[in-house]
């Protein structure tokens, strides 16, 4: 697989806690020198960063990230600003906890109440599959589409565990056929990365992209 044709997969990410403006504006610029899908990067710096780049660059930035369990209203108003801001896409975290009550409506309506936020941007749905049975994983799959959001994404990479091949597989028998599918959280390798592409994600979530290529 070229490796032009993998960095537009690429969601080059930088999302821990002590990440200040120039190592974000770092992860940006090489978003935008590789042809890469997006940067995906905190909250605060989604202005700054549409400022400096514009149309070169797809900024995505995560609501209700890492835990999920912020009120849906502060969801709600997340996805408003970081749109405001400039945000062209935008990674959610469900509440882990109604799924472990099997309390699937709430989900379902908590995203779509977060998609109308969204303002016709992309919205990517994350479900920390770490934290959840097979069982729980199908209802969250019907949950995403139920809802009319466009992604359906594995993990924050905050949880115990990231994406493997086995959740891919489960997504893809149970997602809507309009639902795209994220993986995201433990991916460093180049095979790991053409993997998944191959499993049929349509974006990977990664920091360590360019070093996984940069002896090509």
């Amino acid at each position: 697989m070229d490796k032009q044709t993998v960095f537009s997969h690429i969601d080059h990410t930088i999302l821990k806690a002590d990440a200040t403006w120039e190592q974000v504006d770092q992860v940006c610029k090489e978003a935008v020198d590789n042809g890469m899908a997006s940067a995906c990067i905190p909250p605060r710096f989604v202005k700054r960063a549409k400022e400096k780049y514009g149309n070169r660059l797809a900024v995505c930035t995560v609501i209700g990230f890492p835990l999920g369990y912020n009120t849906t209203r502060v969801k709600v108003f997340e996805a408003q600003q970081a749109v405001l801001e400039g945000a062209d896409e935008l990674d959610m975290v469900i509440h882990i906890g109604d799924a472990k009550a099997g309390d699937f409506d709430r989900i379902t309506e908590e995203i779509r109440e977060v998609k109308a936020a969204c303002g016709g941007k992309i919205l990517k749905v994350i479900v920390e599959t770490c934290a959840l049975s097979e069982s729980e994983k199908e209802a969250l799959c019907a949950c995403v589409s139920d809802a009319g959001a466009d992604y359906i994404k594995t993990s924050t990479g905050f949880g115990t565990g990231g994406a493997t091949p086995e959740d891919i597989e489960l997504f893809k028998k149970h997602i809507a056929p309009e639902v795209k599918m994220k993986a995201s959280g433990g991916i460093r390798t180049k095979e790991a990365i053409e993997g998944y592409i191959k499993q049929g994600c349509a974006r990977i979530g990664a920091s360590s992209a360019l070093k996984a290529y940069e002896d090509q």
